[in-house]
This record gives structure tokens, sequence and C-alpha cells, in this order.
């Protein structure tokens, strides 16, 4: 049986009854989260037949994050990334702009090739970037406010 998914890559915004579902379902599978596994195991039911899959943590995230849009009424699209991206893409990710992106791949930060005239970077040194770069700003942040402690600036 062949599988479309053209109509659940849709942007679904959800109805009053669906926000409800969403909110108790998503209180109840966000509990699990504290607790981070490799694999999600779930057990479907419907009508009298009852299945389990095993799902991977990552999949189980996102799942728990679109209940938590539609909790809040919000509309909720799938976007699949795919393994290579182009600078629009990445930029996209970075929440950068392209020049800023172009200048990134320059310098060396991220490595990419060229195809053609356009310049092609693996999502995972993108992630990769935007992870150091976080971890840098988090430390520059914790860095002030030990400063903003010592000379008692009320922070």
């Amino acid at each position: 049986m062949k599988l479309d998914l053209r109509k659940s890559l849709d942007t679904v915004l959800p109805t009053d009854e669906e926000v409800a579902v969403a909110q108790a379902s998503c209180e109840k599978l966000a509990k699990h989260l504290q607790n981070p596994q490799a694999n999600r195991t779930i057990k479907l039911m419907q009508s009298n037949t009852e299945e389990t899959i095993v799902i991977p943590e990552s999949a189980f995230c996102q799942l728990v994050e679109i209940l938590a849009q539609m909790a809040k009424g919000n509309a909720v699209k799938l976007h699949p990334i795919r393994h290579e991206l182009e600078v629009y893409e990445a930029a996209d990710i970075l929440g950068v702009s392209r020049a800023y992106v172009i200048g990134l791949l320059e310098s060396g930060k991220i490595p990419y090739r060229m195809e053609g005239t356009s310049r092609r970077m693996r999502c995972q040194d993108v992630l990769d970037y935007k992870k150091r770069n976080d971890e840098e700003r988090r430390k520059i942040l914790d860095d002030l406010a030990a400063e903003a402690q010592e000379l008692n600036m009320g922070y």
C-alpha cells in the first residue's frame, strides 16, 4: 500500500476540538520528555485493534512540539530539510541573511562545496555551527551575568 503524504504535509489550522485534544495529549506526553531515551514505544489503539510502534526520540520531541503548537491554536506545517542545503535554506535555519551565510562560508566557519555557481553545505555542518554559536553566546551571557553580580548591579 502506497502512502500519500501530500495531505499530511499541508498547513493545518486546528479546530476547537483539535485544540482541546492537543492540549490534553501534549500535557501527558511532555511529562515523558524529562527522561530522554534513544527510542520511544507507543501503543496505538483503533477500534478493536492495537499496535505497538517504536519511534526515535527526535520524532517524539517533534510530536510534542506539534501538539504544543496546535494546543495554542497555531497552524502547523512540516517542512522536510534535505541532507544538503542551499544558502537560503541555511540562512533560514540560522535566522540570518543569505549574505551573512555567504560570509560564514567564505571565512571557513561552515564548510561548503560549489555546484556550478551555487554553494552547497551539509545540513549537519550548519547545525554544528548553530550549536557552537549558541554555546558561545550562552557562555558570554553567563560571564556578563557573573560580572554584573560582582559589581552589585542588581542582576
